[in-house]
């Protein structure tokens, strides 16, 4: 999952593998969704609970890659080290646009309710761009790409189907 120009791939990954983008922005998408049940929320806790996820995520999955496959290769240095912070980083990136979809929205001028819609929309969004991203660098064809786009929008539109069920 790496989107760092001349980055190695780790064992069974590839340069154009955007996996954690479209990992974090669905779980982006999950944020925004449990804040919504909560009721209101200020915008700079959702920004900063927003970001915290990414991170503590992106963290838990350098994590279980330096200490789970790689560990069993040898010693894990420096390099290794930061080469899966760089394969992992999308999940952390994911996280961005919608928090700043909500740090942005009293400029739109938008209330909470719609502030979350607009969130959970960037995020659904980013997912299907991360998708499209991946199926791109991957020498995917056209119908490989839109078959991508049309799974992530599903899974995407699953996850708004959610919130309306749960709270609107």
């Amino acid at each position: 999952m790496t989107g760092a120009p001349g980055a190695t791939p780790g064992p069974g990954r590839s340069r154009a593998d955007y996996t954690g983008g479209v990992y974090g922005s669905m779980l982006a998408a999950s944020v925004v969704i449990g804040v919504g049940t909560l009721g209101s929320l200020p915008r700079v806790e959702l920004v900063a609970l927003l970001l915290m996820t990414g991170a503590v995520f992106w963290l838990a999955h350098v994590h279980a890659q330096l200490f789970g496959a790689r560990l069993a290769q040898g010693a894990v240095g420096r390099r290794a080290v930061l080469q899966v912070c760089r394969e992992e980083w999308p999940i952390l990136e994911a996280a961005v646009p919608p928090a700043v979809a909500v740090a942005i929205s009293p400029l739109l001028p938008l209330d909470m309710p719609g502030t979350l819609w607009l969130a959970l929309s960037v995020a659904v969004a980013g997912q299907v761009g991360w998708s499209m991203a991946a199926a791109a660098r991957a020498g995917a064809s056209r119908s490989q790409m839109a078959l991508s786009a049309s799974v992530n929008l599903l899974l995407g539109l699953l996850i708004i189907i959610l919130k309306i069920v749960l709270k609107e």
